[in-house]
Parts: structure tokens; sequence; C-alpha cells
């Protein structure tokens, strides 16, 4: 079963990470420094997958690297602890909303990005 979210544009879903954390006080840059953290693209590689409105599939699978520490990212995420979660696109997806979430909440970066 795929999910719709895999077809859609990345770049749909962007606004919404930036809005979610500018309600609660954090930046773009650090939505963006968490994006790029979890991925491996740089500000450059991240601004033009946006710009070209890739697919969320096609944006991680361009990925130049995950961050040897996903494993590290654990928690719930829509009812669902980001784990368990068997389909290797959605997991990396839900990672993402993950750090967002807790960058949302007021996590410091510094735990956000598990150093």
């Amino acid at each position: 079963m795929t999910h719709r979210i895999f077809d859609m544009p990345f770049a749909k879903v962007y606004p919404a990470y930036i809005n979610k954390a500018e309600r609660k006080g954090r930046t773009k840059d650090e939505v963006d420094e968490i994006i790029c953290w979890l991925t491996g693209y740089d500000q450059k590689e991240l601004s033009k997958q946006i710009k070209n409105e890739v697919s969320f599939e096609l944006f991680f699978a361009e990925a130049p690297f995950l961050n040897p520490k996903v494993s590290l990212i654990t928690g719930v995420v829509c009812g669902i602890r980001v784990e368990d979660v068997e389909d290797p696109l959605m997991q990396k997806i839900r990672w993402l909303d993950k750090l967002i979430d807790e960058l949302a909440k007021g996590k410091a970066m510094q735990k956000i990005l598990r150093e």
C-alpha cells in the first residue's frame, strides 16, 4: 500500500513545518538545520529540492545520507511510535515530524540533533 504523502511534494509540507516552529518562537533556520541534519542535504540542495517540488519519496531517495543517529529518534507522532513504523519511507517522514515536534515543544537544538 502506498501512502498519499509519498507522492506529495515536499515543498507543500515544508511551509507547515516552518509555521509550526515559528508559532512557538523558533525559526526557519532551525527547521532547515534539522532537515539538513536528518537528510545530509546542504542549504543549497535543500532549496533546490523545494523549488523543484520533488515528492517526499524522491526527497528522501535523493538525500545524500541519513544521519547515523536516526536510531536515537524515538517517541510518538500522531499516536504512532516512530521506532515501530515498518515502511522505511514512512519512518523517515515520521522521524522528520518528530524532530519538528521537538523543536516546536521548545527542546534545545543539541537535544533535537542527538548531540
